[in-house]
């Protein structure tokens, strides 16, 4: 996962404003500590993502993303 795709997810998930807030805020206990933001300086975004999801209860069926309807 690209540090780009971990920012669409974030946004889609908890909104622009949260997700900016929570990056800062959020620590991730299973990996340190550390905040979001500590914590994509050195583990891969995916990683990130997933302790995430965890901590915030998102469920397994938006962890991708969402699954919009393709428009014709």
């Amino acid at each position: 996962m690209r540090e780009s795709k971990f920012w669409e997810l974030m946004e889609d998930e908890f909104g622009a404003s949260y997700a900016g807030h929570l990056a800062r805020s959020h620590h991730l206990f299973a990996l340190g500590g550390r905040t979001v933001l500590e914590a994509l300086a050195t583990e891969s975004p995916r990683t990130v993502w997933f302790a995430l999801c965890d901590d915030m209860d998102v469920p397994e069926a938006r962890r991708f993303g969402r699954d919009d309807p393709v428009r014709s």
